[in-house]
């Protein structure tokens, strides 16, 4: 069985491994193994040995994943930083991981200066296309090294921060895999067997390769011999159109994605074929019920929902059909057993709340933290991502919040993720994010801040029609004590949502 690009390479060299949505640019296997192999090369002269790290700060660019392949190929860690990061945010990743071999874009050039400034010597700096003063080109000192495989080749890995939705990012290190380079990464038994990836696979990606999620699907797809097409930002039409002149059979979503989708125009929507659609896998968030039954409805029974984190300490996953059953439901595990448990780290019964937990799944650590790889551990040695759940008789999991998010009004637990579910299927409201703010009376607050679908819809209008919808379906502890409106909301390209900026706007003292 096919496990590794180099693999497809010998036996299909011109099949397509990487084809870009926008560009049409195309990367053949055989183009993938060769520059995977002088990439390895390029590391091993600049001294770079198994367990070293490459720091990474790239668009979606058509040499991501040939990097990515270098790293695996030399035995090293991919470190990902986000190409939307600040300079310090950026330079608090670079020097806490270690790397001492960054590599970013002529795009991202403003940022990438800062940092090789910063940073000095601790680290060698490289851009994609004309660099910059003070940086290597990367390209050029590639494409100098053999084609051939380094004679040491070994399995290497990523370490990739979360995403730093509620404070500094944290780095999670899992040891490196032992065997050979083909050995099945944790996830292809759940992509081959559950989700029906192989040879044959066509792969949308809409998210940043910096993820977790759309780097390691798009690494096994190529490890299978599929064809990856990578968008270089999101569009929901654009989307479709792919779907349709691609023939996509798999794609990796989240909710906002669907979210606009079905916020296209019907005509739009109609316009495309996307009956080559096998399978809509989706994550990073939970899907708001309704919002799944109408991609149900629309795409049919090919959704599949996982729960799981950058941390990979184990994983939920449903189909539609079991989902139909359970709406609301994230699934059963496949990967560890799913625990709840209260503040004190020990089991509650099923169908109460608490903190989830995962036993006997894959170790990882947060890398120079101690404190909190610790704080992450019960005294059964079972591992948190902090997120609050609740388990069902049949074991299936439901999501309630992130603990940290959890807004206390007069002693009473708010879960903004139910709200926000609610209000981002009213027709004007693009995105929302609910979060809680000072209050003299009640200790917190509840807040909705709206992205309008229609910025001109913005104001005391559109903020007493919501306090309505609200009422109309929420007890009133939840309805939101003020609306508030912004053009856009500091949301991941993945999904997720950076509460702390909008946190902190309102808990700052004057």
């Amino acid at each position: 069985m096919t496990m590794h690009p180099s693999q497809v390479a010998a036996r299909t060299p011109d099949k397509p491994a990487l084809i870009m949505a926008l560009s049409g640019e195309t990367t053949s296997y055989a183009q993938l193994d060769a520059r995977s192999n002088q990439g390895a090369h390029l590391f091993r002269k600049l001294g770079l040995r198994r367990g070293d790290m490459v720091a990474v700060m790239l668009e979606n660019h058509p040499a991501f994943l040939e990097i990515a392949w270098s790293i695996q190929r030399a035995g090293l860690y991919l470190v990902c930083i986000s190409s939307r990061l600040k300079p310090d945010e950026a330079e608090f990743i670079l020097r806490d991981s270690g790397a001492t071999v960054f590599v970013s874009s002529a795009a991202l050039g403003s940022v990438a200066s800062v940092l090789a400034q910063n940073l000095g010597d601790a680290i060698r700096p490289y851009m994609l296309g004309d660099p910059l003063p003070g940086f290597g080109d990367f390209l050029a000192d590639r494409g100098a090294m053999p084609v051939e495989p380094i004679p040491d080749e070994t399995h290497g890995g990523d370490m990739l921060y979360s995403s730093g939705t509620t404070g500094r990012p944290k780095g999670v290190r899992a040891p490196l895999p032992e065997g050979p380079l083909d050995t099945p990464p944790p996830i292809a038994p759940l992509a081959m067997e559950q989700f029906g990836f192989d040879e044959n696979s066509v792969y949308l990606c809409p998210a940043p390769l910096y993820h977790a999620a759309p780097l390691r699907w798009s690494m096994l797809v190529q490890r299978l011999g599929g064809t990856v097409i990578l968008m270089e930002r999101y569009d929901s039409e654009i989307a479709l159109d792919l779907i349709e002149r691609y023939g996509i059979t798999a794609g990796q979503f989240v909710p906002t994605h669907f979210v606009r989708m079905l916020k296209l125009p019907d005509d739009v929507r109609e316009r495309y074929d996307i009956s080559s659609l096998r399978v809509a896998i989706h994550a990073a968030a939970p899907c708001p019920v309704p919002i799944k039954h109408a991609m149900i409805a629309w795409w049919g029974p090919i959704l599949w929902e996982y729960y799981a984190g950058t941390e990979s300490n184990g994983l939920t996953a449903i189909s539609a059909d079991e989902w139909v059953r359970k709406p609301g439901s994230v699934g059963r595990s496949m990967v560890g057993s799913v625990r709840i448990c209260g503040d004190d780290g020990w089991p509650l019964p099923d169908g109460e709340e608490g903190l989830i937990y995962f036993a006997d799944g894959p170790a990882f650590e947060y890398h120079n933290d101690a404190a909190k790889t610790a704080e992450s551990r019960n005294a059964l040695g079972w591992t948190t991502l902090g997120d609050i759940g609740r388990l069902d008789e049949e074991g299936y999991l439901y999501l309630t919040d992130r603990k940290s998010f959890t807004i206390i009004s007069g002693g009473v637990n708010i879960y903004p993720q139910e709200i926000e579910n609610l209000l981002v299927l009213h027709p004007k409201v693009a995105d929302v994010a609910v979060i809680g703010a000072p209050d003299e009376d009640m200790g917190e607050k509840v807040i909705a801040i709206v992205q309008p679908l229609d910025w001109a819809d913005a104001g005391r209008s559109l903020a007493d029609e919501l306090d309505r919808f609200a009422r109309d379906h929420l007890s009133g502890v939840k309805v939101p004590r003020q609306i508030d409106f912004l053009r856009d909301l500091p949301r991941h390209p993945t999904g997720k949502l950076y509460k702390r900026l909008l946190r902190e706007k309102y808990w700052v003292k004057p």
